[in-house]
């Protein structure tokens, strides 16, 4: 199949690092000769046609910042027959002959839908702080997010160290435990709650009420937004059985901002560059991905199945060794 048009989307939460991929994209794209459409606003962008030609200039000074040049939605409408028979209608009508959508695991879904239901050529690059797409050890943004929290969670210590507080500081994750149990490794936290890993709350408790015994009274609990265990009361119930000061922060979206760190601008570079190789070689209905530091392919049902969470298990592990 001869290729002369793609379209290029962002859709479901940002994560920096995507306008990196976006440039790739354009770029790498262009060199071959490839005239790239930007669709805006993922897919309910391109059910409303909302689309323009990106050249050297459209991506010019991207690299380093966060979010998406081309804007993300999540839409409803796409889950639909009607919504997706219009969403090909657009790509038949401007002639775009494949399509690479950058996100997680419902733009995956959706390009499934394209390729298989609509017979529309789709490649996938993995984009989500959550870093919960299957097949591939990292995805775009998960790196910025974990060093975005890093942060924020080692200024919580400064004051849990001057005032004697308990702190329990939720992360973002949505059903991973990635980026809690990353930063609870790097930042030295005393326990981590992470959906992966079964826990007996009774036992966390006893924990920290017997380290206050011996003045063990300053504490960072990280949690997993996703998780089960419901942080307002923990905290309470922290509190009525130590009688430290213990508080709750959720550092929300702050982690899906900011400019991304060199690893995510370079995996995002890379994913580009590959995911345009996919569409040059009418490899079709897959993702990239990179396992050790090798840039390939797998399948998007692959990277949509529930990834296995060892890399959480294993720092959560080695993180119990060292408190």
């Amino acid at each position: 199949m001869m290729i002369k048009r793609i379209g290029l989307l962002t859709s479901g939460g940002d994560s920096p690092g995507m306008n990196a991929a976006i440039r790739s994209v354009v770029r790498y794209g262009l060199h071959y000769n490839l005239e790239v459409i930007g669709i805006y606003r993922g897919y309910a962008g391109l059910i409303n046609e909302d689309l323009k030609s990106l050249d050297h200039r459209s991506v010019a000074g991207i690299i380093n910042r966060g979010g998406t040049i081309l804007e993300t939605l999540r839409c409803d409408e796409f889950l639909t027959e009607e919504g997706q028979r219009k969403a090909v209608e657009v790509l038949k009508r401007n002639k775009i002959d494949a399509l690479i959508v950058i996100g997680g695991d419902g733009t995956y879904r959706g390009a499934i839908e394209l390729w298989e239901r609509w017979h529309i050529p789709c490649v996938g690059v993995p984009a989500t702080i959550d870093n919960d797409i299957n097949g591939t050890d990292f995805t775009i943004g998960a790196d910025t997010a974990i060093n975005t929290a890093i942060e924020a969670v080692d200024k919580i210590r400064d004051t849990s160290l001057s005032m004697s507080r308990i702190f329990m500081v939720e992360v973002m994750g949505r059903e991973s435990g990635f980026i809690a149990s990353q930063v609870a490794l790097a930042c030295g936290a005393e326990e981590v709650l992470v959906p992966e890993i079964t826990y007996d709350l009774g036992d966390m408790y006893h924990d920290v009420a017997k380290g206050c015994l011996k003045d063990k009274d300053r504490w960072i609990i990280i949690v997993a937004e996703g998780e089960d265990a419901k942080a307002k009361e923990i905290v309470k119930k922290i509190a009525e059985m130590t009688g430290s000061e213990t508080r709750e922060v959720v550092l929300g979206h702050i982690q899906r901002g900011g400019s991304p760190t060199a690893q995510d601008r370079l995996l995002a570079t890379r994913f580009g560059a590959a995911a345009v190789d996919l569409i040059l070689n009418n490899e079709f209905g897959k993702a990239v991905a990179v396992k050790g530091n090798q840039v390939l392919a797998v399948d998007l049902h692959l990277a949509v199945d529930k990834k296995d969470g060892q890399m959480v298990k294993s720092s959560y592990q080695l993180m119990r060794h060292l408190t």
